[in-house]
């Protein structure tokens, strides 16, 4: 028996876009689909890839939207990785909702990626390693305004994204990537002065460097999983209100 309303999750990813069907506790009772991302497509474009993607997936009664950039209000307003100029204050959510026929929200999806995994307790941050770098911080489970760490400098010219990023990563290989690794996980720490520290992302399984105890990998599903929070009525009202629901 249905324990619930069922939530479609949905993760926007540079190179991938993710799907599934989530319980009312989390559980992921649909199998997550994957399609590429389309390359230097418009929003219309990936519009049409998530419906695709979605089609096979069966029911669901409200949608949640993991996006890889500043969104505010169900709106994008960057997109580093899918092209700034086509998505500015885009409304996504709400062309989806239109489209699907299902209530949205959206929010950035590191901070979707750590509503999956964090415990609720002291300060903890979540940083996801995949096209670029994603970045959210967490106060004994209440969501941090948030910020685009991913473009602050980091080294000489170079941001957190061009530096340990994927093109970094094929560029300068494995070993001397995680020599960066290092040098921006201690820079993450000095700025935030975590008490927990959660590593997700597709690149999390090229980290050969020693992690202290407080530093945790978890699994890239959670970037899906953590889609039903959005709907948690616990969340604070200036926090949901921001959604796009």
């Amino acid at each position: 028996m249905q324990n619930g309303p069922l939530t479609l999750a949905l993760d926007i990813g540079g190179t991938g876009l993710k799907a599934g069907v989530l319980d009312a506790e989390g559980t992921l009772i649909v199998p997550h689909a994957r399609v590429d991302t389309p390359k230097k497509g418009t929003p219309p474009d990936l519009v049409e890839a998530l419906i695709g993607l979605i089609k096979p997936l069966g029911s669901f009664d409200r949608v949640s939207v993991g996006f890889p950039g500043v969104v505010r209000g169900g709106h994008v307003m960057t997109a580093p990785n899918l092209g700034n100029e086509n998505w500015h204050d885009y409304p996504l959510a709400p062309v989806l909702k239109d489209r699907l026929g299902k209530p949205v929200r959206m929010l950035n999806d590191a901070s979707v990626h750590g509503l999956g995994v964090i415990k609720g307790s002291g300060v903890e941050c979540v940083i996801t390693l995949g096209t670029g770098f994603g970045f959210s911080l967490f106060d004994n489970g209440h969501l941090a305004p948030h910020l685009e760490l991913a473009h602050h400098p980091i080294h000489d010219d170079k941001d957190y994204d061009q530096y340990i990023g994927e093109a970094a990563l094929k560029s300068i290989g494995p070993k001397r990537w995680n020599k960066r690794l290092a040098n921006a996980l201690t820079c993450v720490q000095t700025l935030t002065y975590y008490d927990a520290l959660f590593i997700g992302g597709g690149n999390a399984r090229h980290i050969k460097i020693p992690l202290e105890k407080n530093v945790q990998i978890v699994p890239n599903d959670a970037g899906i999983t953590g889609g039903v929070r959005l709907w948690d009525p616990k969340l604070d009202p200036a926090f949901a209100a921001d959604l796009g629901a």
